[in-house]
Protein backbone atom coordinates (compact mmCIF):
# COMPACT_ATOMS: atom_id res chain seq x y z
CA UNK A 1 0.00 0.00 0.00
CA UNK A 2 3.32 2.57 0.44
CA UNK A 3 2.78 3.13 -3.72
CA UNK A 4 -0.82 4.77 -2.87
CA UNK A 5 1.04 7.46 -0.38
CA UNK A 6 1.83 10.71 -1.94
CA UNK A 7 1.01 9.87 -5.49
CA UNK A 8 -0.34 12.33 -7.94
CA UNK A 9 -1.76 11.95 -11.65
CA UNK A 10 -2.59 14.64 -13.80
CA UNK A 11 -3.94 15.05 -17.40
CA UNK A 12 -4.10 18.61 -18.56
CA UNK A 13 -2.02 20.89 -20.68
CA UNK A 14 1.30 22.56 -20.81
CA UNK A 15 0.88 26.42 -19.62
CA UNK A 16 4.46 27.48 -21.20
CA UNK A 17 7.43 25.71 -22.69
CA UNK A 18 9.66 23.90 -19.66
CA UNK A 19 12.21 26.18 -18.78
CA UNK A 20 15.61 23.94 -18.03
CA UNK A 21 18.94 24.15 -16.24
CA UNK A 22 21.97 21.81 -16.48
CA UNK A 23 24.12 21.40 -13.85
CA UNK A 24 27.90 20.99 -13.76
CA UNK A 25 27.29 17.77 -11.74
CA UNK A 26 25.49 16.51 -14.99
CA UNK A 27 22.01 17.03 -13.81
CA UNK A 28 18.88 18.50 -15.29
CA UNK A 29 15.94 20.23 -13.73
CA UNK A 30 12.90 21.40 -15.62
CA UNK A 31 9.84 23.44 -14.22
CA UNK A 32 6.66 24.14 -16.30
CA UNK A 33 2.90 24.40 -15.30
CA UNK A 34 -0.13 22.29 -16.41
CA UNK A 35 -3.85 23.05 -16.70
CA UNK A 36 -6.29 20.89 -15.66
CA UNK A 37 -9.96 21.63 -16.38
CA UNK A 38 -13.02 20.61 -14.95
CA UNK A 39 -16.94 21.13 -16.35
CA UNK A 40 -19.49 20.76 -15.10
CA UNK A 41 -23.25 22.72 -14.87
CA UNK A 42 -24.37 25.31 -12.43
CA UNK A 43 -27.45 26.18 -10.83
CA UNK A 44 -28.72 27.70 -14.12
CA UNK A 45 -27.51 24.88 -16.66
CA UNK A 46 -25.13 26.57 -18.07
CA UNK A 47 -21.57 24.72 -18.46
CA UNK A 48 -18.69 25.94 -16.53
CA UNK A 49 -15.38 25.26 -16.75
CA UNK A 50 -12.74 25.45 -13.75
CA UNK A 51 -9.15 26.02 -14.47
CA UNK A 52 -6.15 24.63 -11.96
CA UNK A 53 -2.43 25.66 -12.74
CA UNK A 54 0.01 22.92 -11.02
CA UNK A 55 3.54 23.54 -10.75
CA UNK A 56 5.32 20.66 -11.87
CA UNK A 57 9.38 19.70 -11.81
CA UNK A 58 11.25 16.86 -13.54
CA UNK A 59 14.87 16.19 -12.73
CA UNK A 60 17.61 14.45 -15.35
CA UNK A 61 16.28 12.10 -18.15
CA UNK A 62 12.59 13.46 -17.43
CA UNK A 63 13.97 17.09 -17.66
CA UNK A 64 15.91 16.42 -20.80
CA UNK A 65 13.08 15.01 -21.88
CA UNK A 66 10.48 17.68 -21.28
CA UNK A 67 13.22 19.87 -22.47
CA UNK A 68 13.04 17.78 -26.48
CA UNK A 69 9.27 17.30 -26.69
CA UNK A 70 7.18 19.40 -24.18
CA UNK A 71 5.91 22.80 -25.68
CA UNK A 72 3.19 25.29 -24.67
CA UNK A 73 -0.68 23.88 -25.24
CA UNK A 74 0.63 20.44 -25.70
CA UNK A 75 -1.63 17.79 -23.33
CA UNK A 76 0.57 15.24 -21.07
CA UNK A 77 -0.19 13.07 -18.71
CA UNK A 78 2.20 13.14 -15.56
CA UNK A 79 2.48 11.08 -12.62
CA UNK A 80 4.07 12.32 -9.34
CA UNK A 81 4.60 13.25 -6.07
CA UNK A 82 3.77 16.36 -4.09
CA UNK A 83 6.03 18.19 -2.14
CA UNK A 84 5.88 21.46 -0.61
CA UNK A 85 8.61 24.04 0.41
CA UNK A 86 9.27 26.86 1.89
CA UNK A 87 11.60 30.04 0.44
CA UNK A 88 12.42 33.59 1.13
CA UNK A 89 11.03 36.14 -0.93
CA UNK A 90 13.21 39.53 -1.74
CA UNK A 91 11.32 40.99 0.95
CA UNK A 92 12.35 39.03 3.28
CA UNK A 93 9.13 37.19 3.79
CA UNK A 94 8.66 33.32 4.17
CA UNK A 95 6.84 31.87 0.75
CA UNK A 96 5.73 28.17 0.47
CA UNK A 97 5.05 26.60 -2.57
CA UNK A 98 3.19 23.05 -3.84
CA UNK A 99 4.88 21.21 -6.72
CA UNK A 100 4.42 17.96 -8.30
CA UNK A 101 7.77 15.66 -8.70
CA UNK A 102 7.23 14.12 -11.78
CA UNK A 103 8.34 10.31 -12.23
CA UNK A 104 6.49 9.63 -15.23
CA UNK A 105 5.32 11.57 -18.46
CA UNK A 106 2.95 10.32 -21.15
CA UNK A 107 2.53 12.84 -23.80
CA UNK A 108 -0.96 12.62 -25.78
CA UNK A 109 -0.68 13.33 -29.49
CA UNK A 110 -2.91 15.85 -31.33
CA UNK A 111 -6.28 13.91 -32.37
CA UNK A 112 -6.60 13.64 -36.11
CA UNK A 113 -9.82 15.89 -36.65
CA UNK A 114 -9.58 14.80 -40.44
CA UNK A 115 -10.05 10.91 -39.55
CA UNK A 116 -12.63 11.58 -36.97
CA UNK A 117 -14.80 13.64 -39.40
CA UNK A 118 -14.66 10.47 -41.44
CA UNK A 119 -15.29 8.03 -38.68
CA UNK A 120 -18.91 6.91 -38.97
Amino acid sequence: MNSFRNRVILSGHLGQDPETKHFDSGKSFAKFSLATNETYKNDKGENVTETQWHNLVAWNGLAKTAEKLLGKGKEVVVEGKLVTRSYTDKEGAKRYITEVVVSELLLIAPRNKEKDEMAF
